[in-house]
């Protein structure tokens, strides 16, 4: 049986899960917005509001869908707010013990016919299905960032997932206004098996000297017609996230193509994150992004 999904619960109120619930509420749905903290939740709701007040003052929505969209809206300050959701759809960090945690403390508190996606980039639809009470009706629902203008969502099926989750959940795809693809349930999927490899070897790259920050972005920008070049992208990721999802693959996929450059390992580790920590392979400090390197 399918489900018709009116309400959705969001694990994760940072940039991605906040961008999942603006496009929800925006969509006409009802949406719960769920983090560790009161004050998480605040700071995404904030951040939802910043940008839907942007998108009136470009006229891409009207006052009325703006107001509409916030009511639409409300804090989830605990699991058991929840309950009422016919999806949720887990958005916190790419982190695997993090996420099985999150399932198995969640599932007491929803409906029997709820269904559960994650947002993962790169892990296991199979396994993380395995820490829920019901993987038959766990999906891996992949949005792709910026959450508001992307087009793309990658939809990943588990061993165990039914059809009719699968079907429920392309129906809500489309009801976004967004496109989906369908993706196998192997490392990196389709998006990030092919993009964060490309973005590893920049840094490769840069490593050996083939060629500064500036250089490399440039020449990917004007050489191959990218929007922004892969070294300006991995700041937008956010590196330790960029790290995650190439040391996801590797692991996974046990090819040594895909071991992540030490350059972005030792990035990770002196805490330069990107845009999120103002230094990354630039430095954001300024009044423009300067190169690190």
């Amino acid at each position: 049986m399918i489900i018709p999904i009116k309400t959705v619960g969001v694990i994760g109120a940072g940039h991605m899960g906040s961008g999942i619930a603006q496009v929800c509420s925006l969509a006409g749905f009802n949406v719960q917005l769920n983090d560790l903290s009161e004050e998480r939740i605040s700071a995404g709701l904030a951040c939802i509001q910043a940008n839907i007040e942007r998108q009136v003052s470009k006229r891409v929505i009207s006052e009325a869908d703006r107001q509409a969209a916030l009511e639409r809206i409300q804090p989830a300050r605990t699991y058991d707010d929840l309950s009422s959701c016919d999806i949720v759809i887990e958005a916190a960090t790419e982190n695997e013990e993090v996420k099985r945690k999150i399932f198995t403390s969640l599932c007491p508190s929803l409906h029997r016919d709820a269904l559960i996606a994650t947002n993962t980039s790169s892990i296991s639809i199979t396994r993380l299905a395995a820490f829920t009470d019901r993987p038959e009706r766990f999906i891996g629902i992949h949005f792709t960032n910026p959450v508001p203008m992307m087009q793309l969502v990658e939809l990943i099926r588990g061993i165990v997932t039914d059809d009719a989750t699968y079907v429920a959940a392309n129906e809500f795809i489309h009801k976004l206004g967004k496109t989906s693809t369908a993706a196998e349930d192997f490392p990196g999927f389709i998006v990030h098996r092919i993009l964060l490899p490309m973005i590893n070897e920049a840094i490769y790259t840069l490593y050996e000297g083939v060629g500064s920050v500036g250089a490399i972005d440039t020449a990917m920008r004007l050489g191959a017609n990218h929007p922004m070049g892969p070294l300006q992208l991995a700041d937008f990721i956010g590196l330790d996230t960029c790290l995650s999802i190439m040391q996801g693959i590797y692991e996974g996929l046990a090819d040594s193509k895909y071991r992540p450059c030490p350059l972005l390992v030792k990035y990770v580790e002196a805490g330069w994150l990107g845009r999120k920590s103002s230094r990354g392979f630039y430095d954001y400090r300024g009044e423009k992004p300067a190169p690190t390197r």
